[in-house]
C-alpha cells in the first residue's frame, strides 16, 4: 500500500518546485499529479484549525462588515450552519478574483476567474459545504479529511480549510493550479495540499475520505470517487439529470449500499478528464 505525502506538506520555495516530501510527480492510473503545500509545519504535528490572517489589499474591502452582511444574507437564505457561516465570514472573497472584480466579490453571484471557470456564488459554495458536512455539524471539532475537485482560484479550498481538519484539492488547468496556489500561498495554510492533476480519477494516495466535493458536473459520478470514499462519507456533487440541466447530488456511503439523494438545480461548468 503506498503511503500518502506527509502531513502537513511543505513547499520548497527555493527551487520553485515541490520537494520529494510534497509527493511531487508521483504518478495515479497513468497521469501525473503533482502535489503543492500552500502552509508550513512540522511534519507529524497534530494538524490545527488555521487562522487566516488579516491582510490589507487596498481595494476598500477589508472591512469585516462587508463580510458580515454576507454573512447574514447566507443565513437569511437558509444556511444553518454556524461553522460554515463563520468560514464564509472569515475568508476574505475579494482575494481570490481579479481587481476589475473586487466590488462585487460580496454579492451571491459567480464571477469569472479564467480559462473559462467562475468562482461559485457564495450561497453555493455555503450549501456544499453544509452538505459535505452533514451529521458532522454536531461535532465538536472540524470533519477530517477531505477531497475537492476544481481547485479553481482557491477560495473553497481556503473554506474547507476552516471546516476541515485536511483538505486535498485537486485542478486539472495547470494556469488555475498555479493561481491557486499564489492565492493561498500568503495564508500559509499547513493542512491544505493543492495537486495538479485529472480530478476525474482522484487522488487515491490521500484515501479514504471522510467527503469529497466537486466544482464540475459529469453524466455520473466517476467510480474512482465512490472507490476513493470512506464508509460513513459523502459525496457531493452536480451530476447531469436524464430530462438535461443539472442537480446537485449527495451520494452516502454505508457498509451495504450507496443512497442517492437529488436536490436542487445547479449550473456548473463541465467535468472533464485530463490535464491541460
Amino acid at each position: 500500500m503506498s503511503q500518502r505525502p506527509p502531513f502537513p506538506a511543505r513547499l520548497d520555495f527555493s527551487t520553485g518546485s515541490a520537494s520529494g516530501k510534497n509527493g511531487a510527480g508521483k504518478s495515479v492510473a497513468g497521469k501525473k499529479t503533482v502535489t503543492t503545500a500552500v502552509g508550513q509545519g512540522v511534519i507529524g504535528q497534530k494538524p490545527r484549525q488555521p487562522a487566516l490572517p488579516a491582510m490589507s489589499s487596498g481595494h476598500g474591502m477589508d472591512s469585516a462588515a462587508v463580510r458580515a452582511r454576507m454573512v447574514r444574507n447566507l443565513a437569511a437564505s437558509g444556511i444553518g450552519s454556524a461553522a460554515v457561516l463563520q468560514a464564509l465570514g472569515t475568508v476574505e472573497r475579494h482575494r481570490f478574483v481579479d481587481t476589475a472584480l473586487v466590488n462585487q466579490a460580496y454579492e451571491d453571484t459567480s464571477l469569472p476567474i479564467g480559462l473559462g471557470q467562475t468562482i461559485s456564488k457564495p450561497n453555493v459554495v455555503a450549501r456544499m459545504c453544509e452538505l459535505l458536512l452533514g451529521a458532522e455539524l454536531a461535532r465538536a471539532g472540524p470533519l477530517a479529511r477531505v477531497l475537492e475537485i476544481g481547485t479553481g482560484c482557491g477560495y473553497q479550498a481556503a473554506v474547507l480549510s476552516l471546516l476541515t481538519r485536511e483538505v486535498y484539492s485537486i485542478e486539472r488547468l495547470r494556469g488555475l493550479h498555479d493561481k491557486a496556489r499564489d492565492n493561498l500561498r500568503p495564508f500559509r495554510l499547513p493542512n491544505v495540499h493543492l495537486l495538479f492533476g485529472d480530478g476525474m480519477l482522484g487522488y487515491a494516495k490521500g484515501a479514504p475520505y471522510a467527503g469529497i466535493i466537486a466544482a464540475a458536473g459529469g453524466e455520473a459520478v466517476p467510480q474512482a470517487w465512490i472507490d476513493q470514499l470512506a464508509t460513513g462519507g459523502r459525496i457531493i456533487a452536480p451530476t447531469q439529470m436524464p430530462g438535461g440541466g443539472q442537480a446537485l447530488v449527495v451520494l452516502q456511503k454505508t457498509t451495504h449500499e450507496l443512497k442517492q439523494t437529488v436536490l436542487e438545480a445547479v449550473h456548473f461548468v463541465p467535468l472533464k478528464s485530463g490535464i491541460a
